[in-house]
């Protein structure tokens, strides 16, 4: 994605706007060692902000660590929306203890910057 200066102005060359966190529903991963990607709904939770369940014993679980920053495949609403790559840090990985999300681990997503591409615009470049 390129974006020029216009009149003193940088204008990102996009048809249409970066989502926010909010706005997507679903995120993809893959991670080295397992064979298929991993697929999650998000959580948009005021305490913990963008987050994405993984049941405990899951075998993704030992491999995220806090830090880590991979490349996530973010899905927003509608069939016609193309899915979105964005360089995403890990920034908790928190254990359920009781309620909803009993047996389970809340693993904290940031999105950083607007980095993120489509699969359309990677395969321009």
């Amino acid at each position: 994605m390129q974006n020029h200066i216009h009149s003193g102005q940088l204008v990102e060359r996009r048809s249409e706007p970066r989502k926010t966190p909010q706005e997507y529903y679903a995120v993809e991963f893959s991670i080295e060692g397992l064979e298929l990607p991993y697929q999650f709904r998000i959580w948009n939770m005021a305490s913990r902000s963008m987050c994405v369940l993984v049941k405990e014993g899951s075998d993704i679980l030992s491999r995220l660590k806090v830090g880590d920053t991979l490349n996530m495949k973010y899905y927003a609403g509608g069939s016609v929306v193309e899915p979105e790559y964005r360089t995403t840090a890990i920034r908790h990985i928190t254990k359920s203890e009781d309620g909803r999300f009993k047996g389970h681990y809340l693993v904290g997503l940031e999105i950083l910057g607007n980095e993120g591409e489509t699969k359309t615009e990677i395969l321009k470049n």
